[in-house]
């Protein structure tokens, strides 16, 4: 502890040992108020600062440092010259504060998490189950699209049951996959025995609690919402964006867009943008910087449902990206992407304005004319004119034909010249 003298205004520090128990902690907080404390800060290690966070909140200004961020030289690392560097350092205000969200939030940011490791968790049960289907040669797999739908757990409780005449088993499909039934036979037709029996109805008791704990935790996680329906609301509109997954949302940044100075701030903390490594005037390598890795996975989970929409901005910047960079930069730049519309969103109360999949052709519209009206040169057409919006909108509706025997069909008359080359008319 450090403190200013009232008489010398000279600073005096003081070192006394406290264990991490409630009552200890207790005394901690007593002594700091007898010496008139107002800050405190510590170091975030693992998870043994919300001990003594949920004990002091409220009673100090408390800031929570990353490690990295308030190191000592080398050499001096003990626990006692560790406390009075943080205390230096915070009595000259260089202690730099991490996002820490309040009670509510952090509580449902507990639920989220631990769902999450709960569908990971259930994920690793189905690879398991295929795999004992595997050992019994049955390739339910290559015929059923999800073994573990409907009529595909019809089917393992019968094999569990003792069920072993493929005809029997395969006439328990329902729907659209009773016309492949004549596959289903084949694909059934294994050899199981009592030790397959025992694992797939262990496996399968263990996948139903699974389910059964992630349904629980999700209704908690939908009624602790209920306060933050305004910026769930908002989120959902963006495209892959899921209720699920503003909730996710919710529990990792919160609701106040004032703990983060702007954009810039939220993607580097989050994790979600390059970083800097400059010496001697080169760049190396701008690898991304080791963030919050929950809330960048939900991003990714967002940013590839967003790549499969039609006609959105997100989609056609993930396909532009993709084609250049790859699927994983290209993941990644559309997840930081999403994370700027959702601060914008919040932070200014507006809804969100979709800029259409055809946003970059707009913004190079007369290169694009250019480079397909070379194209058609290429290809033996002399393309003579491009005036008429009408004849330019053919241009570009024709701009992904690769047969030109065909674009007689599409409204353009073609007509032929001498040798290969020819002329478009509207």
């Amino acid at each position: 502890m450090r403190t200013v003298g009232e008489d010398d205004g000279e600073s005096h520090r003081e070192n006394r040992v406290f264990g991490t128990t409630t009552r200890e902690l207790e005394t901690l907080a007593a002594w700091m108020e007898h010496h008139r404390v107002r800050q405190v800060a510590m170091e975030s290690t693992g998870v043994y600062w919300r001990p003594v966070w949920n004990v002091l909140e409220g009673r100090f200004e408390v800031k929570l440092a990353n490690a990295q961020h308030i190191r000592n030289l080398p050499g001096k690392k003990t626990d006692r010259k560790d406390g009075e560097w943080i205390a230096k350092l915070l009595q000259h205000d260089l202690v730099p504060a991490s996002f820490v969200p309040p009670t509510e939030l952090r509580e449902l940011r507990d639920l989220s998490r631990t769902r999450v490791r709960l569908v990971q968790e259930r994920v690793a049960v189905a690879n398991r189950i295929q795999r004992i289907l595997e050992d019994a040669n049955i390739k339910l797999a290559s015929v059923v699209t999800d073994v573990l739908g409907y009529s595909g757990r019809r089917m393992l409780e019968a094999i569990i049951g003792g069920q072993t005449d493929p005809e029997q088993l395969a006439d328990l499909a329902r729907t659209t996959l009773r016309r492949k039934i004549p596959q289903l036979r084949l694909a059934l037709d294994g050899r199981l025995n009592d030790h397959h029996r025992f694992w797939l109805r262990h496996m399968m008791d263990h996948l139903e609690f699974l389910e059964g704990k992630i349904f629980v935790l999700e209704q908690e996680m939908e009624r602790r919402c209920r306060p933050y329906q305004e910026a769930i609301a908002l989120w959902i509109t963006i495209p892959g964006i899921r209720r699920l997954l503003a909730t996710t949302l919710v529990a990792e940044i919160g609701v106040n867009m004032d703990q983060f100075p702007d954009a810039a701030h939220l993607a580097s903390w989050a994790g979600l943008c390059p970083g800097n490594n400059e010496s001697g005037g080169k760049r190396k390598s701008g690898k991304t910087r080791k963030g919050n890795a929950w809330l960048r996975r939900a991003l990714c989970e967002a940013a590839w449902a967003a790549s499969h929409t039609k006609k959105t901005y997100l989609a056609a910047q993930f396909r532009r990206l993709a084609a250049r960079r790859g699927v994983k930069r290209a993941t990644l730049a559309v997840a930081h992407s999403i994370l700027v519309i959702a601060w914008q969103m919040l932070k200014n109360r507006r809804p969100y304005q979709d800029l259409g999949g055809d946003y970059f052709d707009r913004l190079r519209s007369d290169g694009l004319k250019h480079y397909y009206v070379k194209r058609l040169q290429q290809l033996g057409l002399s393309v003579t004119d491009l005036t008429g919006d009408f004849c330019t909108s053919r241009i570009e509706r024709l701009k992904n034909r690769k047969e030109p025997g065909k674009w007689q069909n599409s409204g353009i008359r073609q007509s032929r010249s001498s040798g290969n080359c020819g002329r478009l008319r509207c």
